[in-house]
Formats: structure tokens, C-alpha cells, sequence
């Protein structure tokens, strides 16, 4: 189903604006922690309602707009919730209802400091996300990408010692690099095309351009959208940064930052270069390349990490680039599973992360060659461990692998074998890195666990609640947002030039 019309609503503004609105009661209420919350839940569930409000008429093909601002003839900061910006957005807002509860029961239980900071930081990164997901053009991207750089600085940091401060530095010197190089990408577009509006199936139809200048221009987008989506060479800032605390590396890895990069490329694909021109100039089999080599290189530095939160970082790095194989791969069924990998990684990921805070917070316990036997002790987080690590190894009836399943079909379908070599591969390895977790966890018995039970219910309720809505939207890839069957749709819209 195409986009076939757009309506006025102030919806989209609303939906970027209420956290941020809620931004100056967090910071007015830091005395009355229970009041600060308050704002940050309330701002978390508004949000929420007000892009699902957009749900149904994205089903039919409608889109809603808003132009906030026309800079110049032609340049507008404009939001227009299309069928891939509410795909993501709901993702974003829906998530962060959970990491909202999940946090206070983080910051309380580990005694952080400078919390105030850190929920007001929250906030100001999720309007960025929505943004992000509701931009209707580059210009109004590129803003909304550096706020949420900007924002998330603070929460790198968070802890203030030196590993954070460094990692903070490492984190501006990447994305606020990319970000200037992704001005200068827009720029040559607007040059070329006169619009940097995003279109379904591109922009550059009417553009004659040489070879060297389209590659040259894609280069530039793909440095400009890689860094957030952690494509190597370019991810080295992603593991530095778990320094941060955990409901952070959540927030980067299945919510905000990361999924902004990946969402990014998928813009670019099939919203600015278009899956015609990607196909004439050869510029899909570049992404291919760099994508199926960081699938398979995050996997092997994954086995290389003690500490549990980098492991997990490393194959967040390698499954966005699932994302980015299936953008490339320029089938159907590939660019289907590609957007899929978008919500079913981040059920399984923040599940993860959620689990690796409740065992820091709960027994202060870091590294992967201390977990033996804290099953006994935390049933339900490790429970839930288990239902994210075999998702993302791909194995029913887990929501990660309908998204791997069409992935290896698109390969098939695009005559591309090797891209289900490296999915069938990169599900071994995954294997490989997360099942000994499992297994020490669950057989092998530790030690100074008397007395230790499950973390704060602040924590292990948002942790059990993705652990099952990632078994439930794998039994039912429609339940709820419909997440399937927008993802048809948005393909279908972007390949109808091919």
C-alpha cells in the first residue's frame, strides 16, 4: 500500500514536543523524586498515545504533516508521519514506558547520583527520536539527529569517572564528525535535486549525475548514518560507551541512538537514493559489503568480551547491520525483513541490557565469569536472558526469527547466497557467544549468592514484560501495531520503481 494522501495534524509536533515540555517539571521537582518520576512516566505514556493515534490512518495510506518552520523558499522544518516514521516511533515511545519504570528502580537501587540530570536527559532524547522518526526531510533530520548526540552526552558521562569521560569524548568526536559530514551530504543534494524533501523510491529519478559523484555522495550519507548504526569501521565509539549505566546502553542500543543510525540508512536507501539508482550504480553491493563484514567481525570480538554489557554492545553492532544487509539486498522480501530486524531487535536487546542492569544492581556483578549459578537466585531475569539470547540467535518461536527468515529469503530472492551464508553463520555465532552465559547461569554453581534473590520489581517486571512481548510478536508479528504488515507496505511503497 502506497502513501496516496496527507493531512494536517498538529499530532506529530505534539507527539516530539511532550517530552520535552515535561523537561523544565523534571528539573523544577528534583527535590520530590516520586514528583520527577511522575513527569517522566505521564510525559513517556502521552507520548505513546499520541503517535499510536496515528496508527490507523497510516494502515490506510494517509500521512500527517506539519510544517513548523519554512527557512527559506523550498527548505522547511516539517514533520510528516509516514508509515516507516510511526513504525519506529511506536517502537521509540513504546519502549520507553519501560525503561521509564526500569530506570527508577536502576538510580535508586545503584544510588546514582546526578539523577535529576539523567531523567531530564532522558526526555529531551526521546523528543529527538520521535523527531527523528517524524522527520519530513533531511534538513529536519540532520537537527533532530544532533539534538539526540547532544542530549545523550550526558548520559554517556553520567557516571563522571575518567572511563565515562573518555567515552563521552570518543562519542562527540564520532557522531558530531558524522553529523558535519551529513550536512555536507544534504547540501550536494539540495544542489542537485532542489529538494531534500524524502520520497518514496528517491529523489534522484530526474538527476543525471556521473558515477563517481553518486558514489561519492553516497559515501558521504553512508559516514554521515553509519556511525550511529555502529557499520564498521565506524562503531568503536558503540563499546566504549557502555561505560554509561545500563538503562543508557538500553536506550543506545534498542531505542534511540542506534536505531536512529539504522533508520537513518533505511532512509537513505529508499527515501533519497532510491532502490533503482542503488541498483544502476552499484551502491548496494558497497552496503552489502561493509554490512556482511561487520556481521560477521562484531560476532568474533563478541566472544573476546568477559564483561557482559561490551559482549552485548558488540552484537548490537553486528545485528544493526542485519538491518543495513537487508536494505542492500534490494528484494522484496530482504528490505521487508531488514525493517522487521528494526522492532525485533529491540524487544530482544533491551531485554538484555535490562537483564545485565538487574545483576549489576542486584549483585553487583559485571563480568560473564561471575554468573555462575544466579539463575538459582534470579530466576525471572535470567529467564528472560534466555528468551533474548535465543531470538537473537535466530530460533523460534522468538520474534527475531521471522525477521531473520525473511532476510534469508531476500537473499535468495536478490541471487545473493552468500548473504544467507552470513545469516546462517552470524546465528551460529550468536549461539556461540550467548549459550555459555545460559549455561552457566543455570548449571554450574556460584558462589556469595546466600541471601540474594531477584533485583528491585521496579526492574524484573519491564524486563519480563519484553521478554514476553518478544515471544508474543513472534508467535503474532501483527499483534498490537501491526508491525508486519507496515513493513510490507513500506517496502511495497519503495520498491514500486523497480
Amino acid at each position: 500500500m502506497e502513501i496516496i494522501s496527507t493531512y494536517n495534524s498538529t499530532i506529530p509536533f505534539y507527539a516530539v514536543m511532550v517530552s520535552l515540555l515535561a523537561v523544565p517539571l523534571i528539573i523544577i521537582s528534583r527535590s520530590n523524586p516520586n514528583l520527577r518520576e511522575g513527569w517522566t512516566i505521564l510525559a513517556a505514556l502521552v507520548k505513546f498515545v499520541l503517535v499510536l493515534t496515528l496508527l490507523p490512518a497510516a494502515l490506510e495510506g494517509k500521512a500527517a504533516v506539519f510544517n513548523i518552520l519554512e527557512i527559506a523558499p523550498g527548505v522547511e522544518l516539517a514533520l510528516k508521519a509516514d508509515q516507516f516514521g510511526i513504525f519506529f516511533a511506536i517502537i521509540a515511545s513504546g519502549l520507553w514506558i519501560f525503561t521509564s519504570f526500569y530506570s527508577i528502580g536502576y538510580v535508586r537501587g545503584n544510588n546514582e547520583k546526578k539523577q535529576t540530570r539523567y531523567f531530564a536527559s532522558f526526555a529531551v532524547c526521546l523528543s529527538a527520536t520521535i523527531g527523528i522518526a517524524f522527520s519530513a526531510n533531511l534538513l529536519t533530520f540532520i537537527i533532530f539527529y544532533e539534538v539526540l548526540t547532544i542530549a545523550t552526552y550526558p548520559l554517556v558521562i553520567h557516571k563522571e569517572n575518567k572511563e565515562a569521560i573518555a567515552a563521552g569524548r570518543k562519542y562527540l568526536l564520532y557522531t558530531l564528525t558524522a553529523g558535519v559530514i551529513l550536512i555536507a551530504a544534504a547540501g550536494l543534494t539540495y544542489h542537485y535535486t532542489n529538494t531534500l524533501d524524502f520520497s518514496a523510491g528517491g529523489i534522484f529519478s530526474d538527476v543525471n549525475l556521473s558515477k563517481d559523484a553518486v558514489i561519492v555522495l553516497f559515501m558521504l550519507f553512508l559516514a554521515g548514518v553509519g556511525v550511529k548504526a555502529g557499520i564498521m569501521p565506524l562503531h568503536s565509539w558503540l563499546p566504549a560507551a557502555m561505560a554509561a549505566p545500563t538503562p543508557v546502553s538500553a536506550l543506545l542500543h534498542a531505542v534511540a541512538v542506534v536505531k536512529s543510525g539504522v533508520f537513518g540508512v533505511v532512509r537513505v536507501v529508499g527515501f533519497v537514493f532510491g532502490p533503482e539508482m542503488m541498483e544502476q550504480y552499484g551502491l548496494n553491493n558497497i552496503l552489502f559489503a561493509f554490512a556482511g563484514t561487520t556481521i560477521i567481525l562484531a560476532s568474533l570480538l563478541a566472544f573476546k568480551q568477559d564483561n557482559l554489557k561490551r559482549r552485548l554492545a558488540y552484537s548490537t553492532v553486528g545485528h544493526l547491520s542485519y538491518i543495513v544487509l537487508g536494505v542492500s539486498l534490494l528484494s522484496t522480501s530482504g528490505f521487508t525483513g531488514g525493517i522487521m530486524h528494526i522492532s525485533t531487535h529491540a524487544t530482544m536487546k533491551i531485554t538484555l541490557f535490562f537483564c545485565a542492569g538487574a545483576i549489576y544492581v542486584n549483585l553487583h556483578r559485571e563480568n560473564i565469569s561471575q554468573l555462575d549459578g544466579i539463575a538459582k537466585v534470579m530466576p525471572w531475569t535470567m529467564g528472560a536472558f534466555t528468551i533474548g539470547s535465543i531470538g537473537l540467535a535466530g530460533i523460534p518461536p522468538i520474534n527475531g526469527f521471522i525477521s531473520k527468515w525473511f532476510l534469508g529469503i531476500g537473499s535468495l530472492e536478490a541471487g545473493m547466497d552468500i548473504g544467507l551464508t552470513i545469516l546462517l553463520l552470524s546465528g551460529l555465532l550468536n549461539a556461540g557467544y550467548f549459550f555459555p552465559i545460559i549455561y552457566r547461569a543455570y548449571f554450574k554453581e556460584g558462589s556469595g549468592l546466600e541471601n540474594y534473590g531477584e533485583a528491585n520489581k521496579l526492574m524484573v517486571v519491564p524486563i519480563t514484560i519484553t521478554a514476553v512481548l518478544s515471544v508474543l510478536f513472534g508467535l503474532f508479528p501483527d499483534l498490537f501495531f501491526n508491525f508486519f504488515d507496515l513493513a510490507v507496505s513500506i517496502t511495497t511503497d519503495v520498491m514500486k520503481g523497480l
